[in-house]
């Protein structure tokens, strides 16, 4: 019997069920490497605070990333000894390798990880994963950057950061506030589906999968924290901000060829069965009409610069046919990438031909109106062919905008926000409260359950 076809997007988000048994609910991965002076101080401090404030089951997972001391001995003590906590060992080096490597094999529906030297106050640890368990977001962030933050480091690591974010902001377009934190979470189910696409095995992991999040359109909660800089930190600034903005460039890259599957990471609407009872309601109408505008504001300028410039050799006709055909194919490129979300090379050909019929359209308006000026001013100066030729162009956008709405881009013009992936029975109903309880979790009160410190096998 041939296997289901994989959804291509992600479902609904939904509230972990409250009653169900078995794999805890939080897996906190702590990375380390050459801890053997702080891993178990910190470890039980971690534990002693998960044991009296979290309401679910949870698991402390010790990720060492190829230690040459003796870290290994204490992790595999501090598995043996506390029942929450696991250890995994890797041979080689890398803060996101250990966070791939340990995030891909959980079972826990929520995943997060924290900085060894818990520099971040535990206190904001709930507020961190409550978005998650609840279904309101699927990433959450600390911020260190916050306005209702406190943060107690060095003038030139608060320097660092900040010019690294503003990098980020700059570069990448990046919205959350601090991508370095060592303090974040994500849902399993969006990990699934996110971690084959980031590269990076070391400190860029974080900042390359927060901005595929955010350009996949996933809501990431962000924390305000209280944050104590860590005086024995081992990390390598000059090195790591090296690697940092080599990453930068290689994901800003990637994001603008249209390399990566970004829509395999959207999110339909929530529970509301309205959401999938409407029929034929435009969606992201709103945000391609601002994305458009901006296009042809842009467009407009660099057509009215062409012109000028080619008018004195071609004359008014010649250098309006050019100008429109330089601008049309750069408005159209820009308008099937930033409008309509379309990525990759699949068709692309195709919309330029479609766009070129549109330029045809535009041309005729624009042509006709020049030739009409002509006829009833004799020689017109040229601000005031500029004048009826934005004129024209108005009315050609909006053409424009309908045609490319409704015949270039089709299939983006009415599918965002829509859940468009097969049920998993097609002969039945979806459920009516929700799906089929999550395999399981520990209240923080339920009888013990052994725990695999090897996690080798998962």
């Amino acid at each position: 019997m041939p296997s289901e076809p994989r959804p291509q997007t992600l479902p609904a988000r939904r509230h972990l069920p409250a009653e169900v048994r078995g794999t805890p609910v939080l897996d906190v991965v702590v990375p380390v490497y050459n801890e053997e002076k702080d891993l178990e101080p910190c470890v039980r401090r971690l534990h002693a605070h998960l044991v009296e404030t979290f309401p679910y089951g949870f698991r402390i997972t010790i990720a060492d990333n190829a230690s040459i001391d003796r870290t290994p001995q204490i992790a595999s003590y501090l598995s043996e000894m506390i029942e929450e906590v696991a250890f995994h060992r890797l041979e080689q080096k890398g803060r996101g390798r250990a966070l791939r490597t340990v995030w891909s094999q959980s079972d826990a529906p929520v995943l997060a990880y924290m900085d060894v030297d818990l520099s971040t106050d535990l206190n904001a640890l709930l507020p961190l994963v409550a978005p998650l368990i609840s279904g309101h977001s699927d990433l959450a962030i600390g911020s260190r950057l916050a306005r209702s933050s406190r943060v107690v480091r060095g003038t030139k690591r608060e320097f660092i950061s900040r010019t690294y974010n503003l990098i980020l902001r700059g570069s990448l377009q990046a919205r959350f506030s601090d991508a370095q934190c060592g303090f974040k979470a994500i849902r399993r189910d969006v990990a699934q589906r996110l971690l084959p696409m980031v590269e990076d095995t070391g400190w860029f992991f974080d900042t390359e999968l927060l901005v595929l999040a955010e350009r996949a359109g996933l809501r990431i909660h962000e924390v305000p924290v209280d944050w104590v800089d860590d005086p024995d930190s081992t990390v390598h600034i000059v090195r790591t901000a090296t690697e940092d903005l080599l990453g930068v460039w290689r994901v800003g890259r990637a994001l603008a060829v249209g390399a990566l599957p970004l829509d395999r990471l959207a999110r339909p609407f929530g529970e509301d069965p309205r959401d999938r009872q409407l029929t034929g309601v435009p969606r992201g109408l709103a945000r391609q009409l601002v994305g458009f505008c901006v296009v042809g504001a842009l467009s407009t300028l660099v057509y009215l610069a062409l012109y000028s410039a080619f008018r004195t050799w071609l004359g008014p006709q010649g250098a309006n046919a050019a100008a429109l055909l330089v601008s049309a194919l750069a408005n159209t490129a820009a308008n099937r990438r930033l409008t309509f979300g379309v990525r990759g090379r699949e068709r692309a050909l195709r919309h330029q031909a479609q766009g070129l019929v549109v330029f045809g359209i535009g041309l005729a308006l624009t042509s006709g109106s020049l030739a009409a000026l002509d006829t009833a001013a004799g020689h017109p100066s040229h601000t005031t062919e500029l004048i009826v030729l934005i004129a024209a162009n108005l009315a050609a956008t909006v053409l424009r905008f309908l045609l490319f709405r409704v015949w270039v881009f089709p299939d983006q013009a009415g599918s965002e926000g829509l859940d468009q992936s097969p049920p998993a029975h097609p002969d039945q109903s979806p459920p009516a409260r929700g799906p089929e309880p999550f395999p399981g979790y520990r209240p923080a009160n339920s009888p013990a359950r052994p725990v695999d410190n090897s996690m080798e096998h998962r």
